[in-house]
């Protein structure tokens, strides 16, 4: 038997005039206002294109140099496509894999419909191990808390008290986390679980931070889609228009469900959250993503070694 990994994520295009085409990969061919697109297009720009590919890929590279066995990357929306990546699989002789989504926090709008197309991909040729979720696995607390810290001591040790932190994770629409339909032999209207991992995600990685209590952290949900509908909040917007009100000034920003820089990161939160925080007389500070963690790839490590064992 021949086993290796394929990690699983969203995918980027690699220039601003393929937006449109990746974006209606994304909503399943479901057209979106053009005000929509271009202004997915303004963001991608000011950031000077996405490096979430090229991250991941390197994310593969450092876990395939730990396990010492093939590392696979397949995208959801954009190349290299999991149908393409696991049709390489079959033809370098791989019959078992460990599948990790990059979404440590279960969602049938993220982790569902990768499961559903690495499956299908494999159309029965390969013995899969899909890990469902991780959102609790203590290296992945570690690794953000590890990032949290050198952000957090180095503020609070410049003069000021204890800085408080915001946890963040992507938005999903509202529709998507009331219930689920029932799989086979499972019950129906069951909820999704994601709201609560994000959360327990957050609560895990605030416990690792010395002094910072119950009263100094908060939870938010960001990016919420501009193409209409109820998204799942409090928005940072909102949250950060709170917490000025309690007069907090100086606030860590700390998303939690996102494993690499990309749009999200470098333009939510790097440049339009900022923005708001400024009109609000608030500064803002970000710690480092995990990207290249060591702590990241052990996690991932140790994620395949119990999925092959």
């Amino acid at each position: 038997m021949s086993d290796a990994v394929l990690l699983l994520a969203h995918g980027t295009p690699d220039a601003v005039e393929e937006i449109p085409d990746y974006l209606s990969r994304v909503t399943g061919g479901r057209p979106l206002p053009e005000a929509v697109i271009e202004e997915v297009q303004h963001r991608f720009a000011a950031i000077g294109g996405s490096p979430l590919t090229r991250l991941t890929l390197e994310q593969g590279r450092l876990l395939a140099e730990d396990l010492g066995l093939p590392v696979y990357v397949g995208m959801r929306n954009w190349n290299p496509y999991i149908a393409d990546v696991v049709r390489t699989m079959r033809a370098d002789g791989i019959t078992r894999a460990a599948v990790i989504c990059l979404a440590p926090q279960n969602s049938r709008t993220s982790v569902g419909l990768y499961r559903r197309a690495v499956f299908a991909a494999a159309e029965g040729a390969l013995a899969l191990r899909f890990l469902e979720d991780w959102a609790d696995h203590p290296l992945l607390a570690d690794a953000f808390a590890e990032r949290l810290r050198t952000v957090r001591d180095a503020w609070s040790t410049a003069g000021r008290s204890a800085v408080p932190v915001l946890f963040t994770a992507h938005s999903v629409p509202c529709r998507t986390v009331i219930s689920a339909p029932a799989e086979a032999g499972a019950a129906p209207d069951l909820p999704d679980p994601y709201p609560v991992e994000a959360k327990q995600t957050a609560r895990l990685v605030a416990g690792r931070i010395p002094g910072l209590s119950e009263d100094q952290w908060f939870f938010a949900f960001q990016s919420q889609g501009m193409s209409g509908g109820p998204w799942l909040g409090p928005t940072v917007e909102d949250t950060l228009t709170s917490l000025h009100a309690q007069e907090i000034r100086q606030l860590i920003i700390q998303p939690i469900g996102f494993l690499c820089d990309h749009v999200e990161i470098l333009y939510d939160i790097d440049i339009g959250f900022r923005e708001v925080a400024e009109k609000l007389g608030m500064t803002i500070r970000r710690p480092a993503s995990l990207n290249d963690s060591r702590l990241l790839t052990m996690a991932l490590a140790d994620l395949a070694r119990q999925a092959l064992a």
